[in-house]
Parts: C-alpha cells; structure tokens; sequence
C-alpha cells in the first residue's frame, strides 16, 4: 500500500521538474515497461517506469531535466534501461550532458543504438569534461561502438572507467581501444566481458607497452561455457595475472613487458606455454628493471623453454622469486636453471646475486644425475638464495637426498628447503643426515617434509623439534677461547737475514740436506728434484721458505729474507708477531762477492751487521708486550776461501764483539759466531745441530697457543690436498670450514652472537699468522697458505713491476688499474712451457691491487672513482738533480720546521717499508678529510709534497738507515695554524706507523727552512722541543716572551753556509706551547702554594703574618709558616686564570705571582739561614748541601741514609737575598755516613730540600730572594726537573717530599722538636765534622768553600759568603775573620 501511495504519475514529474521542486541526485529510466509511473525511492533518487504507450514522455523528461536549473545543481548519475534511441532523444541528452557540470556516471543496460546515435553519443563525450564514468551493457554496441568509444576516448580527458559488459566488441574492436590507451592516460579502470579471449591480448599489451597504471579486468564465456577471467591488472600492488591465453597472445604479452615499469608481480599459473613464449621472455628478464616475481607453475615448459628462461637469468639484477614447478622440463632444464646461481672457481662470480626464491620439480619432472649435480653445485656455492623448493618428484632416491642434506652443511644463505611431496625422502639415513646437517648449519628456519614418507611415517617430528630449538637463543654467552686447552706450539721458523751475495740460499739448502732426508715425507724430496730445475728458470732472488720436520714432529721454516734492496721494504711484513716462536740467522759474507776473493773491509762487515740487528730491534719493538728477546745467530760465510787466519778476520770479530755489547738488552746472542762454508753439508752440520736445539729451546720458551691452532693447521692441509692444493682460501671458505670441522668456532643458533663468532675467527686466523702457519691481513678477504707461493711469487713479482715503462713516467708517476692488472698477468706468468701460473688459478688481479691498496702498498688517486689511478710509492724514482724551492715566496711567509728523530737512533731505525706506507697512509688520511679544501699530494722516493689549505709541507726521510723525519712548512698563516696542522695531521699519521719506536720532536732552525738547506747542513740546527720549553720555565716571567734561541754557524771546507743567528721562542713555538708552557708555571707555583699550606688550628693564637719586606719581622720558622702569606696569592691565581686573554697578558699575571710567592719563599729561606747567631757566633757556615759523584757526573743528595759513601759537603754563598752555589768549590769529602750523622742531618736535609725542590720546579733561582743558588747547583741535578726522581740516593721510599711536608705538620701539631732544634742539631754536627777536618779555622773554610765571614754593617747579622759578593757589596759589609 506504501509503495501504491508513494507512486507518481508521469505528468506529475513533469510539473514537478518545471516547478523545481524535485533536487534528485540519481535518477534511473526503466522503458517497456508494463505501466508507467515514477517511484522516489530515497529523498534523492528516483526510478522511473515508462511503458510503451507512454514513450512521448521519454524524450519530454529528457528536454525538461535539460533545463531545469535544480536538476543542473543537483543531479549526478543517469541510468537508462531498455531504451530504444533516435536521433531525437539522443540530442535532447547531449543537451542534458552538456548543461549539467556535476553528472559524474552515466549507464546504458541493454539499450539499442544504431550506428548513428552511438556516433553522437560519442560526440557528447567528446565535448565532455564531467563524466567520469560510463557502462555500457547488453547494448550490442559492437566492433562500431569499440571504435567511435575509441575514437571520443582518445580526444576525451576526464573519463575514469570504462565498462563493457556482455558484448562482442571482436578483436577488431580491442585494437581500436589499445591504440585509444597509447594516446588515454587518464583512464583508470578497464573492464570488458567479451564472448572471445583473444580481446584481452591487444589491450593488455597497450597497458603494459604505455606504462599505464589502469587496472585492467578481461573475462570471457566462449560456447557456452561458464565465464572466466582472462587477464587482471592491479596497479596498486603491480600485479598482472593471466588465467588463459593462447600462445601467440602470451607472446605479445612478454614483448610489451620488455621495457614495462608498472608490474612487479607475474603470474601465469596453468597457461600453456612453448619454447617461443620463453624465447621472448628471456629478453623481458634481461631487459625488465622492475619484475621482482614470476610465476610459471604448471606451464608445461620442457627442457628448451627453460634453457631461454636460465639465459635470461644472466644477465637480470632485478628479479627475486621464480616459481617453475609443475612442468615438464628434465636433468638438462635443471643444469642449466640452477647455472646462473652457481659458482664453479673459487675466481668466479655468481652470475646472479638477486634471486632469492626458486622452486621446481613435478611429477613429470624428471631430474636424473646431471641435475643432481647442478643442485648440490648450487647449494655449495650459491650465496644469496633463500628459499628453495623441490616438489612432488620421483626421480631422486633417499641417497641423492642424503648428497643434497651433506651440501648444505656448507650453505649459509639458505634459509628455508622444501620438499613437499618427494618420495625419495625416507629412511634413517636420510633422517640422521638432516639432524646432522642442523648441528651444523643454523641458518636453516624450515624445512617443509609434507606430503613426504618421512612426515607420513610420524618420523619428521624430530626434525621439526631440532628447527625449534635453532630458533632459540643458546646458551649464556660465554667466550669459547677463554676455556679452551693450551698446547705447545709445534712450529719453529727461522729468518736468514743478510745482504745480497751472502749465501743465504745455499745455506738454508745444506742445512735442509742435513736433515736426514729419508724422514721427509716423499713428495718433498720430490720436490727437492723438481724445485732446482724451476729455480733455474725463474728470475734469481726473491724471499723463499723452506719447511721440513724433525723426529720430534716439530716443524721449523726457514724464511730466506732476499738481500735485494728492492725488498726491503716488504721484510716488515714478514716479521713475525708477537708470542712466534721465531729466531733469527744473520748471514754475513766475509767477502764483496763469491766470484772473488776481494775481502770486505771492517766497517763494510760492521755496516751489514748493524742494519740487520737494528731492522730486528725496530720490528721486535712492535709488539705490545715483549715476552723475550729475539734471539740471533751470526754466521760468517764464504770461510773456505780464508788459506790463514788474517787482519780482516780478526778485525771482523772484534767488530762482532763490539756490535753484541751495543746491543746487549735488546736481542738475545748466541755466544758463538759460525763460521761456514755454506756449500758443504758437513761444514753446517753444527749449526743444524744448534738450530735443532735452539728451536725446541725457544718453543718452551715462547707463551702456549690454543690447541685448536695445532687441530686447525692439520685441518687447512687436509683442505688443501682436497681441493687441487690451492695456496689461498677465501675467507668464505675458511668460515665454511669452521662451520662443519670445528665445533668451537661454530655458530650453534641463528640467534647466536655472529659478530662475535667471527671476531674469533679472525682472532684464530690472526694466531695462525703470527706463528707463520698462514699470512693473514684483516680486511683482505682471503688466507695465504702456502706462504712460500705468496712471498715469492707474488709480493716478490710487485715489488719487481716494470712499471716504469710504457705511461707510468708521463701520468706524473700514476699508473691505471687496467695497466696495472695487465703488468701483474704479465709479470706472474710462469715461463716454464706448459706451466701455468698457480696464481691466477686463486687470485685475480684486482684482488691483487686490493691486497696493495690494503697492505697500503699503493694508493687511489681518488677513491671515490673505480677507475682511479694508481701510485706504487716503492717503485718511485728519487727527485736527485731537481731544484728544490718552495711555491711561495713572498716577504710574508711563515717557515717553521720539525725534526723527528729515533729516541734511540743507535739500536733502532725507520725501516725500508716504513716512507712507502707512510706517503699511502698519509695521502688517506688527507684525502680522508672533511675540509681538504682541494689538497694536492705528490710523491718522490724519500719525500712527500702537500699543499692542504694554504700551507705547503714537505715530508723528508733523511739520515743513514733513516733514523730521522723532517717536516718543513712554508705558509701565509701564523706560525699557530701552520703548526697546529702539522701536529693535528702529519705527526700523528707518522708516530701512528712507528710502533714502539719513540721519535723525539725537535724545531727547526727557520732558516734552514725558507732556503730548503741540504740535511747535510742542518744536522745541528735544531733544538730539542721540550729542552727549548724547559728554558722557557728556567727564566723569569718578564723575559719569556722575549726569550731567545741561538743557532750556531755552520760551514762546509771553511766555506760559510749558514751564519750564527738567533730566533725569538715565539717565532719558534705556537701560541699552543707557549700556553703550555706558562700553564706549567702556574701549576708548580700552585703545587708549592698548597704543599706549603698550615690550617687555621696549627696556629694558636689565631693571628696572621702579613706578607712584608721587613727581614727584621719575627716569623713562625716551621716549613709550614712559609704558606702564611699565600692566601691572597693563590686568590691572585684564580683571578688571572679567569683573565687570561693572550700571551702578554699570561705573562703579566705570572710576574706578580711570581714575585709574591717567591719574596714570601726568601723571606723563611733568610729566617733559616740567620735564625741562630749564638751557634759559636756563626763560625761556620749555615746552609749546606750534600752531592754524590756517580758514573761521573755530580747528583744531588736529597736524603740521607747510614751506609751511603763518596760524598762532598758543599756550602752555599749566604748573602742576603743572593744566595747561591761557589763555582768551583772544592768541598769537604764525607767517606761514609753513620747513624750519628743521619739522626743529626735526616730533618734538616728534608726540610731544607723541600724548599730547594719547589725552587728548582719554579724557576726561583732567577728571582729576588733567590739569587744564583739554584743555577749553578741545577746544572748538577738536572735530573731533578722531574719531581719523581727527588728522592735521593738508594732510593729510600719515605724520602719523599710529601711525605716529608706531612711528617712536618705531624710534629708540629703533636708538639715534638721543632725546625730550630732541627737546625741547632745539623749546625752543631756541621761544626764538630769540620773540626774533624781540621777545616775549623777561616782561612780552612775560605781554601775549601771559597766563603768568608762578614757582618752586615745595617743588620749586625753574621753571613759567609763569596769573594765576588765581598768585592761587589764592600760598602754594606764588613770582614769579621775568626
């Protein structure tokens, strides 16, 4: 009844149109209908029945919505069903199109339009802007229709969705519409429902050709048969999914596909394919950038469409997951698939690094034993997939499973293997392989046995537990290294050092012919044969080792160094680490050259001897920690041309001598020096035996190693008699070989700490290296373990590269890569016929120069470009006969210059190796910074040229053996900036390569600087740095800043090169150790301030001394009185470091501090000195010190103890205010000190030496109060500057100046004796000990001490001192003799 009343007539909703009542916003057209009426079936749409009878009204509601402004305002979707157009009707519609802005979808559900209304349909979508979408259904628009929508499609812009639904627009139709797609890009959603697939082949084709992000859905129902899909496209995750299309129309689809951005994802599940769609497709893969996934199960691809798809594979970066199951392809398919994932050298790369999914297999799929070998080639080898699935076969048998489980032991990329369905995986075997296989391999996350006899039987279960359990965390961690067992090390080597000619070869032959050799194993006495005959070939020289056992099983090397000077500079990679058990023979030829008998002079033989133990030192020095000293042979050759003993020879030994004496406390000697003919076998018989012995010696010497590098040698070698005896591992390998042979170095859990395992990988690898088992760089990625192999043929033909020819000398000593790369082939190829080198068999030539560029043998020009040029620093030329000058030249240039120098140039040196990696090291680290600002860097043999900012520096190695750098600098900065760099930058980069060598830095004469002078002629103009900073603290605060250092002149043959000259401190040193240095100051005067201080409740009556100048003014005479008047200056303190600005000002504030402090000092010095003038009226002198000869020099005696003997009783000059030491003072000899005389001295000599110490920490002898007491005495205990050596002779532990100061305060508080009976006590024992001495009288005292009595004439004090003091203050004293 509702809907009864709710039903309008059709006139009234034309009233209601005009009148402009109605605001509809969807309004649907229902013609042959049986009645008409008009039913508003929500407050905005309307459903509208006309029957035929009422068809007039059709075209009047059309004309009224046309003008009806609300309908123009308000209505958006028209639908129209069963309607039957002319031309009439569809104008009044394009009228209604074009004047309503908001219609947004128009519908036609089973109309009839003739060719010409669909023609004018299409020209209102033509002019349209507003439409966004548009259906046509069962309208019969047919091929026509496709192509006048084309053709209104192609020139329409807005339209959103096209839908064509039931109707058979032909093929002729979809082209129409993907040429309409080529030129459309606003088009969003396709969708057609066609009678014939082959619709969906062109317009997929257009989509995918133009990139076109529009979801596009085909179906189809061809005879009769149930609809299906036939094509989706989904743009929002990029997937096109094909359910059916025949061959040719998959064809084209690949084609389109090529160069296609828009498709990530492809499926083809069930399509029958052939080998001419995968021909088609192999170039999408080599071709596509953006396909990530494809899906080709069940596409009954054989053999042929597989090899296309494996091409494809090659070359394609971009694709992860191929799913292949379900086809019918064979053993061939399988090899060829599995190729590109696999490597088959260890030289070899994987041909595609990005697929990490692939699954295959099928009951028609048949695998046999050529892709059995393609799978397990795979699984060792491949190192990026993931994910691997092998379903439903019938091929394989439980042992090919077993073959597949024991390959993936060594995989640990691998993360899930599936087996879904495989009837060979069953049996017991098959089960303990998979659980062994998980003990071993981790990494593994699952392993899919469904559908398997395995799962079927319930045996899988534990295979499923164990997966769970290497899903957990393990154990606690803990350091597997730390608790294991420590063994012995079994392996011995020994270095042959020596120069060119020496013999070291034919020594190290004899010596392995005296080794029995029917203990060596057979094939080294084969190779004993076959060695000489290469050796002849090869080129002479090169460092060579030779490796043998002794009854004991202990394995020595001897490790020929070659005396070549080109292979210096490589010995420092040879040398053994820290902990080896090592020694070294140093073989000295006694002649120039075997072919004569022309002898070698002394010094020659000297020279030899020295540069081989100063290279060991150098190196030895390296280590953390030193467990021993290197132990070293010396062995003469050549012996048997010496008819009689002869002057060279006696002279040889005694320089021998002379060289083990110098060198005692560095390397540990033999006693005896060899002498050898190193020809005979007989003749080296004792030195075999002496290495025999000496090698078992030093490996119970040398600290134990883990057993495990004992199990992992016999491991390596078994590594390598498997795999053809290759000379270098990857460390891939050597992770791989951890996995499954060494439990201890095995990662247990996916969750285990992998950081950690392989820390201790390396730590193992290092531990090899270091006992010379294998050679071993961090970071290089591979491990040497036929270390002869690598040190002869390869570092021996680097170092020997005939680079200079060809482009090297044009490039400014910069050779490329390429060049380089085809040097080395060229160099390392065998010349033995039919002998290939072994090298490139391991190595490529890239991990060559990689090797170099780590090992710092060479460096990139620019780093940041893969084609960079070259520089080998140890094949440069010297600069010799060049003029050196620096670029800049102007009168405002700064030079400023260090020289760092070997601490202890006479044992050890900078050796060959040490400049080459300093100039690559040193242009990393530049090229490495931030603000290089352009920096320019360039190369001779011994000297590095930089510009960086502004600032010139030039980089020399000089001195013989190269003991010595210097770094001159040439800038327009201030001497601060030009400094600052070469501390910030250059000097850390050398001190970083001179481990445990000490280099003390010294400045430069500027002079020598500015004119580049030969170092020749600036081997003495320089200064220590820190004697030069000593100075400064040695003179007074005013004169800091002027202080000046003078150089000395320097001649050649009477011939003036450089005159004597002085520099000021400040041109010299930065405004950085100027601070330094006034910082010191401050320190030690504040150290003395606080040492010196009393607390408030050691003074009883509370009332506090001021500082004055009065000497008349009573004083509290304890060490701690001297403090009293400090407060105000330490408050001085505080405020000038608050107020320091620059150095003047520093200064400044240093003077006043300075002078309060040390006025305050002399005033209780003075107070010491004339405290007691009732002691037999000052007959003797009051203050007196001890010195103690040894070694000799004159050392200050700052403590006394019973026992102590050869010491000289000093006096000092006690005028006031200028007290110091008497030149040339004879003194008074003291034979051995007793009880009495420390009971009766120890208090004074403490306190009196606390003064004297904080005097010579702060300069005080150079200001008032002070006088020359302390110059003249520093000069004898210059040692004392450091206050850790102030605590006198035997070194008596309580002697110390703190522990002094505190047993001072002690007695103080406690009430004990004090300072005047301390005083009284020394004053009396000095009176009693000259009397002894009969020295008791004046004159005595005058002949020893050089000191006369006198009074003040304005005082009345008695003093002793001086004749020049007598002569310079007659008029204020008088003489008072006794």
């Amino acid at each position: 009844m509702a809907a009864n009343h709710n039903l309008k007539n059709l006139q009234w909703l034309l009233l209601a149109i005009k009148s402009e009542n109605l605001t509809l916003h969807n309004i649907s057209f229902y013609l042959s209908q049986p009645s008409s009426g008009c039913f508003q079936e929500t407050e905005n749409s309307m459903k509208i029945n006309i029957s035929k009878e009422d068809s007039s009204y059709f075209p009047q509601l059309l004309q009224v919505l046309g003008t009806s402004r609300t309908s123009q305002l308000c209505l958006r979707n028209l639908e129209f069903h069963r309607a039957e157009w002319d031309l009439q009707q569809v104008g009044f519609l394009g009228v209604l199109l074009e004047k309503h802005s908001i219609i947004k979808q128009v519908v036609f559900r089973r109309n009839r339009l003739s060719k010409e209304c669909m023609f004018e349909v299409c020209e209102v979508l033509k002019r349209n802007r507003v439409i966004k979408e548009m259906v046509f259904s069962e309208s019969g628009i047919g091929y026509v229709g496709a192509e006048l929508l084309a053709s209104a499609l192609k020139v329409n812009d807005c339209l959103e969705e096209l839908q064509i639904w039931e109707d058979s627009i032909g093929s002729r139709g979809a082209e129409e519409l993907s040429k309409m797609i080529e030129v459309n890009s606003t088009l969003k959603l396709l969708t057609i429902f066609d009678s014939n697939s082959i619709t969906a082949t062109p317009l997929v084709s257009a989509v995918l050709a133009r990139n076109r992000t529009m979801e596009v859905h085909v179906w189809s129902g061809e005879n009769g048969e149930k609809s299906s899909k036939v094509v989706e496209f989904a743009p929002e995750n990029s997937t096109l999914r094909i359910y059916r299309l025949d061959v040719s129309g998959a064809c084209r689809v690949a084609c389109a596909l090529g160069w296609n951005s828009t498709v990530k994802s492809l499926d083809m599940t069930g399509v029958r394919l052939k080998s001419r769609w995968a021909k088609e497709f192999r170039w999408v893969l080599e071709q596509n950038p953006n396909l990530k996934e494809v899906n080709l199960s069940k596409t009954c691809l054989k053999d042929k469409g597989v090899v296309y798809v494996a091409a494809g594979l090659f070359k394609n970066q971009r694709l992860e997951s191929l799913f292949l199951d379900g086809n019918w392809f064979g053993g061939v398919g399988v090899e060829h698939l599995l190729c590109p994932l696999s490597r088959f050298s260890s030289l070899q790369h994987q041909a595609n690094t990005t697929l990490k999914c692939l699954t295959f297999g099928g009951r028609r799929n048949k695998i046999g034993r050529d892709g059995l070998a393609a799978i397990l080639q795979m699984i060792t080898t491949n190192e990026t997939l993931t994910r691997l699935g092998i379903y439903d076969d019938e091929s394989l048998r439980p042992d090919d499973f077993v073959k597949i489980f024991r390959s993936l032991q060594k995989n640990a990329s691998l993360r899930s293997l599936s087996l879904q369905g495989c009837k060979g995986v069953q049996g017991e075997l098959v089960l303990e392989t998979i659980m062994e296989t998980l003990q071993v391999n981790p990494w593994i996350e699952e392993i899919d046995l469904a559908k398997t006899p395995l799962q079927n039987s319930g045996k899988a279960d534990g295979v499923y537990q164990r997966l769970g359990q290497n899903g957990k965390s393990s154990e606690p961690e803990m350091d597997l290294l730390k608790d294991m067992p420590l063994t012995t090390p079994k392996s011995c080597r020994v270095f042959l050092c020596g120069q060119e000619y020496a013999g070291k070869s034919t020594l190290c032959n004899s010596i392995l012919q005296n080794f029995s050799s029917s203990k060596l194993p057979y094939m080294d006495q084969v190779r004993t044969i076959v060695n000489p005959v290469e050796q002849a070939v090869r080129t002479v020289g090169g460092m060579k080792i030779k490796t043998f056992k002794d009854e004991e099983d202990t394995k020595i090397s001897m490790w020929n160094l070659a005396g070549q000077h080109e292979f210096y500079s490589l010995h420092d990679l040879m040398f053994p680490g820290h902990g080896s058990a090592s020694l070294f023979f140093i073989i000295l030829s006694l002649f120039r050259k075997p072919s004569n008998k022309e002898p070698k002079t002394q010094m020659e033989m000297e020279e030899d001897l020295q540069y081989w133990l100063r290279f060991i030192v150098s190196n030895s020095r390296r280590a953390v920690q030193q467990c021993m000293f290197p132990n070293v042979t010396i062995v003469l050759t050549h012996f048997d041309k010496i008819n009689q003993p002869s002057q060279n020879l006696q002279a040889a030994v005694s320089s021998i001598q002379r060289l083990r004496d110098k060198f005692q406390g560095y390397v540990e000697f033999y006693p005896t020096v060899f002498t050898v003919d190193a020809r005979s076998s007989a003749s080296v018989s004792k030195l075999s035996h002496h290495l025999r012995r000496t090698s078992k010696t030093i490996l119970q010497r040398v600290p134990r190693i883990y057993q495990l590098c004992n199990d992992l040698i016999q491991i390596l070698s078994d590594w390598r008699s498997e795999n053809y005896n290759k000379p270098a591992m990857r460390w891939k390998e050597f992770d791989e070989l951890c996995q499954v042979k060494v439990p201890s170095l095995r990662i247990r859990s996916r969750h285990d700490n992998k950081e950690k395992v392989e820390m201790r990988r390396r730590a193992v690898a290092t531990c090899l290296h270091h006992i010379g088992e294998v050679i071993y760089f961090d970071e290089l990625g591979f491990l040497i373990l036929d270390c002869e192999w690598f040190c002869s043929e390869v570092l021996g033909q680097l170092i020997r590269l005939e680079a200079r020819k060809s482009s090297y000398a044009e490039t400014n000593g910069f050779i490329s890569k390429k060049e380089l790369e085809k040097i080395l082939k060229g160099s390392l190829q065998s010349q033995i016929p039919g002998k290939g080198s072994k090298v490139f068999d391991n190595l490529e030539a890239s991990d060559l120069v990689r090797m170099m560029l780590k090992l710092e043998l060479c460096y990139e020009q620019d780093p940041s470009d893969p084609n960079s040029l070259l520089l080998i620093p140890s094949i440069l030329e010297e600069g010799r006969g060049r003029p050196q000058r620096w670029q800049l030249s102007s009168a405002e240039c700064v030079y400023a210059g260090r020289h760092l120098e070997c601490d202890d140039s006479s044992h050890m040196f900078l050796t060959p190796g040490f400049f080459p990696r300093l100039q690559v090291h040193l242009h990393n680290r530049i090229m490495g910074l931030k603000n290089q600002h352009g920096a320019t860097y360039s190369l001779e043999k011994y000297l590095i040229s930089i510009n960086i900012n502004g600032i010139y520096i030039r980089v020399e190695l000089g001195g013989q053996l190269g003991y010595h750098i210097d770094v001159l600098a040439c800038s327009t900065k201030n001497i601060t900036e030009t400094l600052r760099l070469i501390h910030q930058l250059i000097i850390p980069a050398i001190h970083s390569l001179c481990h445990g060598i000490t280099l003390t830095e010294n400045v430069m004469r500027p002079e020598c600087v500015q004119n580049l002078t030969p170092p020749r002629y600036r081997r003495t103009q320089f200064v220590s740095l820190q004697q030069l900073k000593r100075a400064l603290l040695s003179v007074p605060a005013e004169s800091m800043y002027d202080y000046q250092h003078t150089w000395e002149a320097v001649s050649d043959s009477g011939r003036p090169i450089l005159g004597a000259c002085f520099d000021l401190a400040r041109d010299l040193l930065s405004d950085d150790d100027f601070r330094e240095v006034l910082h010191r100051r401050y320190h030690d005067l504040y150290n003395l301030a606080v040492e010196l201080h009393v607390p408030p409740e050691t003074n009883p009556d509370g009332t506090e001394q001021a500082l004055s100048g009065n000497d008349h003014e009573s004083v509290d005479p304890s060490l701690g009185g001297i403090a009293k008047g400090l407060e105000v200056v330490l408050q001085r303190l505080k405020i000038i470091e608050q107020e320091i600005r620059d150095l003047k000002q520093e200064i400044q504030g240093l003077r006043y501090y300075e002078h309060k402090l040390l006025t305050e000092l002399h005033r209780k010095v003075n107070f010491l000195v004339n405290y007691n003038v009732q002691i037999e009226e000052r007959k003797v002198p009051n203050m007196f010190f001890f010195v103690r000869t040894e070694n000799y020099s004159r050392r200050l005696v700052t403590n006394m103890i019973s026992g102590m003997t050869a010491l000289r009783l000093h006096m000092l000059c006690e005028y006031r205010r200028e007290m110091h030491v008497v030149e040339d003072q004879m003194g008074c000899e003291m034979m051995k000190v007793d009880n009495i005389a420390v009971k009766s001295l120890a208090p004074y000599m403490t306190k009196f030496m606390k003064l004297l110490t904080f005097a010579l920490k702060i300069g005080a002898h150079l200001a008032a109060g002070m006088g020359e007491m302390i110059p003249d005495l520093s000069r004898e205990v210059a040692h004392l500057a450091d206050s850790s050596l102030l605590v006198g002779a035997a070194g008596a532990a309580t002697a110390g100046v703190v522990g002094a100061a505190a047993m001072g305060r002690n007695r103080s508080r406690g009430g004990e004796r004090d300072i005047q009976q301390d005083l009284r006590t020394a004053q009396q024992w000095v009176v009693d000990f000259l009397r002894e001495r009969r020295c008791s009288s004046g004159k005595d005292i005058a002949e020893k001490f050089g000191l006369w009595r006198v009074r003040y004439r304005d005082s009345g004090q008695i003093a002793w001192i001086c004749r020049r003091h007598m002569n310079l203050r007659a008029h204020e004293i008088m003489e008072v003799p006794i």
